[in-house]
């Protein structure tokens, strides 16, 4: 069995209308995302860095099925379509591959 994928996605919106433009964006990709098993796990609105320098506008996580399955998402068609509104809605962001560890936190 293939090992689940999640995937830290943070977002810099431009300035004028990005998060309203991401929002079109991310009701426009929820079916495609969706149909492929993925689900938004948690997001974020980060309030302040206290150690180090980290002040997107908002960061979630996506749980993908694996590996295998996030890398059909771009080579949709249909998500191909609607994918620049991505472009235009953020001035910067990360995505990041990660594996799910336990710390030994409590909680």
């Amino acid at each position: 069995m293939s090992e689940k994928v999640y995937m830290l996605n943070a977002l810099w919106f431009k300035e004028d209308g990005g998060a309203e433009r991401y929002a079109e964006y991310a009701q426009a990709a929820a079916p495609f995302v969706e149909e492929l098993g993925a689900r938004l796990v948690e997001s974020y609105t980060p309030q302040a860095a206290l150690i180090g320098e980290w002040n997107p506008d908002l960061f979630f996580m996506v749980e993908w099925p694996d590996w295998e399955t996030f890398l059909k998402l771009p080579q949709n068609p249909g998500y191909q379509k609607i994918a620049h509104l991505r472009d235009e809605a953020l001035r910067d962001s990360l995505l990041i591959r990660c594996r799910r560890e336990e710390v030994g936190l409590p909680g």
